[in-house]
């Protein structure tokens, strides 16, 4: 929305959700920063229901933009705005369609994400293209790092072609469907490490959902264990048919099925603590995930 503003769009209305103390969130109000302006805002549970499609209707709008709007928007709405409504992803489309794209692509390794900005249909994140812009993921990336970048790439592009969509002159492209698929969201049971995988994807996972989101969670000496950061080694761990967790020269590391991670921060039984904390209290032995 600052981008829409800085180039002096006339903004008549904002829909977004209600502002909930109790989520855990780590973005800035949309509602705040619609009344710092002072823009009409609404957050209606439903979109779609007649009454908030009539209030919309009645502005005329030009256009409709959403950014991580969480409702589908269907016909009736998407039919309003004169020159189309338009959609910032989280992702270079057609790949992640669908749900936390950054979590998504993460998990499987991407080195490489983005934003794209595109027209709405029906069906989610599958209308033309008008402007995309890359970010890296870096080897050691968390999702919400990736995320403040990909936030980056959102505002570079609804930048650089707001001025050829206000003048009807933005080009679209067609999406090639067959080089993407969809993802569904995400839910903390998502988040218990598989100790049979490859270090390297146990470390995708970890990364993944590092907080602010819930963490990747296993089970230790029969209490909770979160795993809040990792980095990958080349550790062998000749002989061992059992993933375990040991502390070593102070420093505490964890066998997968195949590699060997550092494991930097962690969480037992609620309680963050150093390898050195957790060696004095439980020595250097090895000790099996319960799992």
């Amino acid at each position: 929305m600052n981008v829409l503003l800085a180039h002096g769009v006339d903004v008549a209305l904002v829909v977004t959700h209600r502002d909930n103390p109790n989520e855990n969130i780590w973005f800035d109000s949309v509602q705040k920063l619609a009344e710092l302006h002072g823009i009409p805002v609404i957050t209606p549970d439903n979109p779609n229901v007649p009454e908030v499609v009539g209030q919309i209707a009645a502005l005329q709008p030009d256009f409709f933009f959403s950014f991580y709007y969480r409702e589908m928007l269907k016909a009736p709405l998407l039919a309003i705005p004169k020159q189309g409504a338009l959609n910032m992803h989280g992702s270079l489309l057609p790949k992640y369609r669908g749900r936390v794209p950054v979590n998504w692509a993460i998990i499987r390794g991407e080195t490489e994400t983005g934003a794209t900005l595109h027209y709405m249909t029906e069906k989610p994140d599958n209308g033309d293209i008008v402007a995309q812009q890359a970010v890296p993921i870096l080897p050691d990336d968390t999702a919400h790092e990736v995320f403040q970048k990909v936030t980056v790439a959102a505002e570079i592009a609804l930048n650089d072609v707001l001025p050829a969509l206000l003048t009807g002159k933005a080009q679209a492209v067609k999406q090639d469907l067959s080089k993407g698929a969809y993802f569904g969201g995400r839910r903390p049971e998502d988040g218990v490490i598989d100790w049979s995988q490859s270090a390297q994807q146990i470390h995708n996972l970890v990364r993944a959902v590092a907080p602010p989101y819930p963490g990747a969670t296993t089970k230790l000496l029969g209490k909770p264990m979160r795993i809040l950061q990792t980095l990958v080694t080349k550790c062998t761990a000749a002989g061992e048919e059992q993933p375990a967790f040991y502390v070593k020269e102070g420093k505490a590391y964890a066998i997968c099925g195949s590699g060997v991670l550092r494991v930097v921060r962690f969480e037992l039984d609620g309680v963050e603590m150093s390898a050195v904390e957790f060696a004095a209290e439980h020595g250097n032995a090895r000790f099996e995930f319960n799992c």
